[in-house]
């Protein structure tokens, strides 16, 4: 692991209200610092709760603050980590439906489809839409399909700004 510093954002896009305490002590103690999370209900899901913080932290913390929250019933998040000078960024989304996603981001944040992936998507798509479905799942589709509606916090949420480290 990199010993650099990078940025980051914990997007929480919808979680019951009883797990929200337990979100920032578990986001709390993987970025080990102190967090304060505005919770603001989430529009796309009555009941819910949605909140979202910046972080800084070691080359990796993405991994580490999106392994903290995996596994608890009814909770969709994102972890984005910035690249920084020697590594690749990243993006953990997750869904009680789906589990977690993970893909490498380039600079600009797109997603980086690595080699062999695209390799197999070739050898063992023969149709169109094979290679359609190999393709998707190699970009996290289903993923952004599912958390879209959740991404729009409704008027008056916080706006989370990224900066180039480095």
């Amino acid at each position: 692991m990199n010993g650099g510093h990078t940025r980051g954002v914990l997007f929480v896009h919808s979680a019951p209200r009883a797990l929200c305490p337990h979100i920032v002590w578990a986001a709390q103690n993987a970025l080990g610092t102190e967090l304060h999370l505005d919770w603001t209900e989430q529009p796309a899901a009555p009941g819910m709760m949605r909140a979202e913080t910046s972080w800084v932290g070691r080359v990796g913390m993405g991994a580490v603050l999106a392994s903290a929250l995996r596994g608890w019933a009814n909770l969709r998040y994102e972890v984005t980590e910035e690249a920084s000078p020697g590594s690749d960024g990243g993006r953990w989304s997750h869904t009680p439906d789906l589990g977690i996603f993970h893909a490498q981001t380039d600079v600009h944040g797109n997603v980086v489809v690595p080699e062999d992936r695209i390799r197999a998507a070739l050898q063992y798509a023969s149709q169109p839409e094979a290679m359609r479905r190999h393709l998707d799942l190699a970009l996290g589709q289903a993923w952004d399909d599912e958390l879209e509606p959740f991404r729009y916090a409704g008027s008056g949420a916080p706006v989370r700004w990224l900066h180039r480290v480095g």
